[in-house]
């Protein structure tokens, strides 16, 4: 029998944190996790959206114990605010989940391209920032969701915000490949400490999201954006199922360091197993120097780690 989100075990206790939980599978993963009985901040960049967000979960979870947060992933003043403002002295769930799709270029407030910024480097900071809290928490996991896209492009340490050329997708690709040797590394260094501490990727397979029709919203193409949302409607599953892989990752037993889930039918449908993975993203050397670039961009360093 396929695991669903029924199998998930009792959360009640459990405090978890997700990014882009306004939309799509960031906001099934919260609603599923505070069904179980989890504590879930919302971790939204836009208030209005969360605000609605919200107010849909608790319709569906009336006893749901959820609260949004604002978090712009694409700003570090912002991330280090939502950090020092979160009140609670022990995490137990992180779930990276925001990003950015094949948007055009453009640099953040901290002068480093949108899609690595978004989808790497805002959380490597958040994860480091709310670190002490994690390992508060006995059993404690971060589950970052990456994508099937990473087989697309490696990282290029030298170059990591695509100033030489930028390719929307490319840039999506390398930034997924980024996730995936961030959770390698911190899954290695825990490990090394003897720390009670997870760290998993997942990814949804292909959901229909607005993630892929955002991209060419930014664009101002017309054309790319039907064809994102026809491409959804027919090889698209929903968002229900694309959750599934960051729940298992988050939630069932035996789930161990640096291990990458996905739809088991060609990574693309069924419930959750393991995932195959681009060689590079196993990549020892390279995780340990985006890791160091990361500390060196953000300014944040992981204590004890």
């Amino acid at each position: 029998m396929s695991w669903t989100a029924r199998s998930i075990p009792d959360q009640s206790g459990r405090t978890a944190v997700v990014t882009g939980a306004n939309s799509g599978i960031g906001y099934v993963t919260a609603r599923e996790l505070a069904r179980r009985g989890a504590r879930v901040v919302l971790a939204c960049r836009s208030e209005q959206r969360g605000a609605a967000a919200l107010d849909r979960l608790l319709s569906q979870v009336p006893e749901a114990q959820v609260e949004l947060r604002v978090l712009d992933l694409a700003d570090l003043a912002s991330v280090q605010s939502f950090a020092e403002a979160l009140p609670y002295e022990r995490i137990d769930l992180l779930i990276n989940n925001a990003g950015v799709m094949a948007v055009p270029y453009a640099r953040t407030v901290d002068g480093v391209e949108t899609q690595f910024a978004v989808n790497h480097l805002g959380h490597f900071a958040l994860t480091g920032l709310l670190l002490e809290r994690l390992l508060a928490a006995p059993g404690a996991r971060v589950v970052t969701v990456s994508s099937m896209a990473h087989v697309l492009s490696n990282i290029d340490i030298n170059d990591l915000s695509s100033e030489r050329r930028y390719r929307p997708m490319v840039a999506y690709a390398a930034s997924k490949t980024a996730n995936l040797l961030f959770v390698r590394e911190l899954a290695h260094r825990a490990d090394h400490k003897g720390l009670d501490l997870t760290a998993a990727a997942a990814h949804p397979g292909y959901a229909s999201t607005e993630l892929q029709v955002r991209g060419a919203q930014l664009a101002g193409s017309v054309l790319r954006e039907r064809l994102a949302r026809l491409s959804n409607s027919v090889f698209g599953t929903s968002a229900d199922q694309g959750a599934a892989p960051s729940l298992y990752a988050a939630t069932a037993p035996y789930v161990h360091g640096d291990s990458f889930f996905g739809p088991r039918i060609l990574g693309v449908r069924g419930g959750p197993g393991p995932s195959w993975r681009a060689s590079w993203t196993r990549n020892d050397i390279a995780a340990g120097q985006l890791w160091a670039a990361s500390e060196r961009l953000t300014g944040v360093t992981y204590q004890g780690l």
